[in-house]
């Protein structure tokens, strides 16, 4: 029997650490539903409310996030990048704190040092902030606030219109962002993951106030958020603090809809060319695999770290060690209802676009036929979990990771994914690779730098 480094009793003692439940509390207003590795969840009883609570003694800290189960895919052409400016919005102030209160959150948060922000994805959006655990009371009353009590002024609006585009034109500059937007626009057809989540142009530009409005009183409810607090806070003093200022609000007046849209089974390879100035040419290959909760993602996690984590993977010694790509990657993309698996590179100078691309097929090829060792697979989990493990070192990197798997359905799996990934077997990861893999159901993207005007 081999023997165990320090840094193997470090990390399996942070597993079993993860692995241990919280006490459960009787909070009055509340129904406890489950705990899981260290981290308990309730649901408000008065609106629905999920709570997520994970005391950490560690250091005088908290960190707060609300995911709102609202993104990308649940908009529309005429809409789309509602999200994402409405997130720019909910900085504008609220009905009880705003900037000639001198009380709104930038002012707030800025004065006691704390780190802020908010993201938007295709299924969530969440807004976070990480600050002294005895300024706590002050921010959750803010986020409260804003959740159904927000300013949505047309000015705002406005200036936050031209910030947006700005952001959307920097990607348009970006060839391998273009090209990843374009491959995947035409990858899903029909399913709203077609667009992309800043929106499209015309729609950021002419979206009214009155339809940011409508989107918000849609989604913003508290049955269609989930609170994650972690820190240094008892789980019944944080429960309070939730209730006290969440606690008001009503469900939802209507259920919030679903996206019942379902993409149509692609019938053979599709492929996109980009032509723009730049220097560097690439090719990123797509192809649709099941929802990230789908009992096959694991297999395929490991196939894209097989194909590319490190300099022993299979496309690095194919393509950058016989300098035929200066870059590569593979691996899958999470998403709610279906992801994507993905294979890229960038092409060293005098390489064609063809060459590559061979070489892509044909590495996948070889695991389609010859299968993968159960030394790759054991590096792969090995890799996985050391990454997890330093990803998961601060409260703030906590929040972020359970709301990724909050917006994904299901934030049982920040725990228990890691045993569902050591338990793939490489006979698991040949069979992904055939069924889901089939160049039939592939769409190409190549991008081909031209000369500048």
């Amino acid at each position: 029997m081999k023997s165990i480094g320090p840094f193997s009793l470090t990390l399996l003692a942070l597993i079993a650490s993860q692995g241990s439940s919280a006490a459960q509390v009787a909070v009055p207003g509340f129904t406890f539903v489950q705990s899981v590795g260290g981290i308990d969840e309730y649901t408000l009883d008065a609106n629905g409310l999920q709570v997520l609570v994970k005391p950490d003694h560690s250091a005088p800290v908290a960190s707060f996030n609300v995911t709102y189960h609202v993104g990308s895919r649940n908009e529309v052409t005429g809409t789309t990048g509602s999200t994402h400016l409405l997130e720019h919005l909910m900085f504008k102030g609220s009905e009880h704190f705003n900037d000639p209160a001198g009380n709104s959150i930038k002012q707030y948060l800025g004065a006691r040092g704390a780190s802020f922000n908010a993201t938007t994805s295709y299924d969530r959006t969440n807004y976070f902030a990480t600050l002294g655990a005895k300024d706590l009371e002050g921010y959750v009353a803010i986020e409260a606030d804003r959740m159904r009590n927000l300013w949505l002024h047309d000015a705002d609006k406005q200036a936050e219109m031209t910030v947006v585009r700005n952001e959307y034109e920097r990607g348009k500059n970006d060839p391998n962002s273009l090209l990843h937007e374009d491959v995947q626009a035409t990858a899903f057809m029909a399913y709203p993951y077609h667009h992309p989540v800043i929106g499209w142009k015309s729609d950021i530009e002419k979206v009214s106030v009155q339809e940011l409005r409508a989107f918000y009183d849609t989604y913003y409810w508290p049955n269609n958020a989930t609170v994650t607090v972690v820190g240094d806070i008892e789980a019944a003093a944080a429960l309070n603090l939730v209730k006290r200022y969440y606690g008001g609000f009503p469900k939802s007046p209507h259920p919030i809809p679903e996206v019942i849209t379902e993409e149509p089974v692609q019938t053979g390879p599709r492929r996109v060319i980009d032509n723009k100035p730049g220097k560097v040419g690439s090719v990123l290959i797509l192809y649709k695999v099941p929802g990230t909760l789908d009992a096959d993602i694991p297999a395929l996690d490991v196939l894209g770290d097989v194909l590319y984590s490190g300099k022993n993977s299979r496309l690095y010694r194919a393509l950058i060690d016989k300098n035929l790509a200066l870059r590569v990657g593979a691996g899958v993309e999470n998403l709610r209802a279906a992801s994507l698996f993905e294979l890229s590179a960038s092409l060293s100078p005098g390489v064609t676009h063809d060459a590559v691309e061979k070489v892509m097929l044909e590495e996948l090829e070889k695991i389609k036929t010859d299968g993968v060792t159960a030394d790759e697979v054991l590096q792969v989990v090995r890799q996985h979990r050391a990454a997890q493990a330093y990803g998961r070192d601060g409260k703030a990197s906590v929040v972020a990771q359970l709301s990724e798997w909050i917006g994904i359905g299901d934030w049982t799996q920040y725990i228990r994914y890691e045993d569902k990934l050591a338990k793939v077997t490489p006979a698991e990861v040949q069979r992904v690779a055939k069924a889901y893999l089939d160049h039939r159901q592939s769409t190409t993207g190549w991008y081909v730098p031209e000369a500048a005007p």
